[in-house]
């Protein structure tokens, strides 16, 4: 990684130029001036999804649906990992009813289900709810 990242707002997906060493320091968008980098997930959908995966930061997508029991329950333990991942890797939410044909292009069968990207490719996926030390892990084992 260089000194400076190229970071895609997480609300209009503008591409920002970010010192690494000021990542924890809020910075807001140039275009927007929304946080790029919340301290909570955010929503994606089929126009966002390819240019949100753009940028030096790790993307970690958290596929569910409002029906869908262990989606729910996993949604509070979703929201602490952006809380503690802030600045090392931007966590989003696709909701899998409401973008069924990203959700068919990704390859979903089942959820919930993470997926990791990286320099705009997918390098891990797992499939169900897990309790937040094992997602931790998990990132860890990935690089993040």
């Amino acid at each position: 990684m260089s000194d400076t990242l190229l970071v895609p707002c997480a609300s209009c997906a503008g591409l920002n130029r970010i010192p690494a060493d000021r990542l924890h320091d809020a910075p807001r968008c140039g275009r927007c001036k929304s946080a790029v980098l919340p301290a909570a997930p955010f929503d994606l959908d089929q126009a966002s999804f390819a240019s949100q995966l753009k940028g030096d930061l790790p993307l970690l997508v958290d596929v569910w649906a409002s029906w869908c029991g262990p989606c729910r329950s996993f949604a509070p333990t979703f929201a602490q990992a952006a809380r503690e991942l802030q600045g090392r890797c931007r966590l989003a939410k696709l909701d899998s009813e409401a973008n069924p044909q990203l959700a068919g292009q990704l390859g979903i069968r089942s959820i919930p289900s993470l997926l990791l990207f990286k320099d705009g490719r997918e390098v891990a996926r797992q499939s169900g709810a897990m309790p937040l030390p094992q997602l931790l892990a998990w990132l860890r084992q990935q690089g993040i």
